[in-house]
């Protein structure tokens, strides 16, 4: 019989989360909207794309300096900021590859942020898709990955996004449940809207944790 191990779900601010799995941690997208140690601690640290609301190059260099085996897996625009000073330590993804960092399978989905406006150039953007899809961390884009999702972080809130996209993101991902991220924009007075018609509408258990709060997978 096989035995699954349980993983802890810590959310932090905004986009960022934290993946605990057999005594190694797993840090998705800390950024300058997150808690200065957000990183600190990470065996492993994913970043999605470069906007600094998910890319803090201070807190990726604080998780690094703290821990000399850490590692980051991330794309190009970011992976050159870091390489230098890391030798051997950023590795550079982009979609369809496959890697394992602090034993977690990852999968990397996408290749291009949402569509601010017309007139803003997009930017790479990549998903990550944890434990072969225990989670799927989208970053700044509505990306389906072609495999089935059990736990979909869900930017519910973001300039490049209305909720009627949201509600229909998570109608075709179709996991078992969604946790909000990307809610740092999001104020108490508005929560109850998005819980109501995404939770009625999505499809999917529609979840939210306050940051420093913890759920087992």
């Amino acid at each position: 019989m096989t035995t699954i191990t349980s993983t802890k779900l810590t959310k932090k601010s905004h986009a960022c989360v934290r993946l605990e799995k057999d005594g190694r941690t797993l840090v998705l997208d800390p950024g300058g909207f997150s808690e200065e140690d957000a990183a600190v601690g990470a065996d492993a640290i994913l970043v999605t794309h470069e906007h600094p609301d998910h890319f803090s190059e201070e807190r990726l260099r604080a998780a690094m300096d703290a821990d000399p085996a850490a590692e980051i897996w991330t794309l190009r625009s970011v992976a050159e900021k870091l390489a230098a000073a890391f030798p051997g330590r950023v590795h550079t993804v982009g979609h369809g590859d496959t890697f394992t960092a602090a034993g977690f399978d990852v999968q990397v989905h996408g290749e291009l942020h949402a569509v601010i406006h017309p007139d803003i150039p997009r930017i790479t953007n990549v998903g990550y898709l944890i434990d072969g899809g225990r989670v799927f961390h989208p970053g700044d884009a509505l990306t389906v990955p072609d495999h089935a999702v059990e736990t979909l972080m869900l930017p519910v809130m973001a300039p490049w996004s209305k909720i009627s996209e949201v509600i229909d993101y998570v109608r075709e991902v179709r996991p078992e449940r969604a946790y909000d991220i990307h809610d740092a924009l999001l104020t108490d007075l508005a929560r109850p809207i998005y819980d109501n018609q995404i939770g009625a509408l999505g499809g999917a258990r529609h979840l939210r944790l306050a940051p420093g709060e913890s759920t087992a997978l």
